[in-house]
């Protein structure tokens, strides 16, 4: 897919620009080309455009935004087209509550090639939103989710005081925010999580996972990561943010696109994949939890039986409690 037609998509589909908004491009050098595109296909709604280039701030880029929360405020919408997802950011959390719009596109992928060019940005977002709908309908009187796998997998998480929400790219379905990651995503409570996740898709930024990894998770927080190759990767990778809110679990997420794939290439599409869930780290203050950090990430696996209070939601990784005409 070409990535001025991925633009042309993302303005006019999912952030629904108007003429005479003022809209924001957040963006860094290393994206100058999606930049130009997205530019390009707002200004010919709007002549009220502007992008901003952040320095590399890299998996930091998160506090950045959470110092600056007023740096959103003189916009109608903003599109965070950077390395890292802005989304769990307390500058998000105001402009929303402003009634402004924000759509977290995060750019990072590891094949060569843009994500704006990716298959995954076709998914219909009506087709989602009633597959959400399905998902939150269980998901509204529970108080607990039950995660198990054919590779161990036995998870318990608490909802407890918590509304899930979700994602499908379009700002008008999520209020306001939205994110390129089609999913049903939920704040869960940061001390509860119980149990292992033998990780067996991807590790977000990181890519693909070479081996699966076990998990241990202990009171809401990694408390051992199995000592293999993509173990030692994902050990690494957390212990640069030299910040111990991000063994936290702090999300869970189910992936509602079914042009995605978990290769490992991008890990928006990995966690969008149907078929998937993941488990979030770190900072959710953004998503409805009170978990604050200095960065986000998400671990992909495949293939799960969820249970919301007993009731079945998905089966080896298939929704179960989809209306009769929705076709998977």
């Amino acid at each position: 897919m070409d990535i001025q037609y991925g633009a042309d998509l993302i303005i006019r589909n999912w952030v629904r620009l108007r003429g005479r908004e003022r809209l924001l491009i957040v963006t860094s050098r290393r994206y100058l080309a999606e930049a130009h595109a997205l530019f390009k296909a707002a200004r010919q709604i709007s002549g009220r455009v502007e992008t901003l280039l952040l320095e590399e701030l890299s998996i930091y880029v998160g506090v950045y935004f959470n110092d600056h929360e007023d740096a959103f405020d003189d916009y109608d919408a903003v599109i965070g087209a950077t390395e890292y997802s802005l989304i769990t950011t307390r500058a998000v959390r105001r402009a929303i509550a402003r009634r402004k719009r924000f759509l977290s596109l995060p750019l990072s992928t590891n094949d060569g090639v843009s994500l704006l060019a990716y298959d995954f940005l076709r998914m219909d977002t009506a087709k989602t939103r009633i597959m959400a709908s399905s998902i939150l309908d269980s998901y509204f009187p529970a108080s607990k989710i039950d995660i198990q796998t054919a590779r161990g997998t036995r998870l318990r998480l608490s909802l407890k005081g918590r509304r899930a929400g979700y994602f499908n790219g379009c700002c008008r379905d999520g209020k306001g925010l939205s994110s390129s990651s089609m999913e049903v995503y939920a704040p869960i409570v940061e001390d509860s999580t119980q149990g292992c996740l033998v990780l067996d898709g991807s590790m977000g930024y990181i890519g693909t996972v070479e081996r699966p990894v076990a998990i241990e998770i202990t009171d809401g927080r990694i408390s051992y990561i199995e000592n293999n190759v993509s173990g030692r990767k994902l050990k690494t990778y957390i212990e640069r943010f030299a910040d111990p809110r991000m063994y936290v679990a702090s999300e869970f997420g189910i992936g509602l696109n079914t042009y995605s794939c978990c290769r490992g290439h991008c890990y928006i599409e990995d966690e969008s994949a149907y078929g998937t869930f993941h488990i979030g780290f770190g900072r959710n203050i953004a998503l409805g939890g009170v978990q604050d950090a200095v960065g986000h990430f998400d671990l992909v696996a495949h293939a799960a039986d969820i249970y919301a209070d007993n009731q079945m939601i998905m089966e080896h990784g298939k929704i179960t409690i989809l209306e009769p005409h929705i076709y998977i």
